[in-house]
């Protein structure tokens, strides 16, 4: 059972947080899961970059992310070369660290 380490954020998880997680959950489903609030206006569906993730550990042991996922990739406030939207990146069992970057574009939000 792979293990996912939150690095500190600031708001969503100041102490950092290791938790167990299963094979094929998403990084978002594993944040959620232990009371990691994770912005995901889509409501996981690929279609906004709010639960944009960095992949510090166990990039390489993720699927590669599709054509749609880069695309909204792109969109993402401090992008880096190892950033994931966690709603798409799924655990393949190997162990995790991962950064939730400080801020999020979220165009809804800002819209109004």
């Amino acid at each position: 059972m792979p293990k996912v380490i939150f690095l500190p954020h600031e708001e969503l998880c100041p102490d950092g947080l290791v938790v167990e997680a299963e094979d094929g959950e998403t990084i978002l489903d594993v944040a959620l899961k232990n009371h990691i609030h994770i912005e995901h206006a889509c409501e996981k569906s690929c279609a906004c970059t709010t639960c944009h993730v960095v992949v510090r550990e166990g990039f390489d042991s993720l699927e590669e992310s599709d054509e749609l996922e880069d695309d909204m990739l792109d969109k993402a406030w401090g992008l880096e070369s190892e950033s994931r939207l966690g709603c798409q990146a799924c655990l393949k069992g190997e162990d995790l660290v991962v950064e939730i970057p400080k801020y999020t574009v979220n165009i809804v939000s800002e819209n109004h």
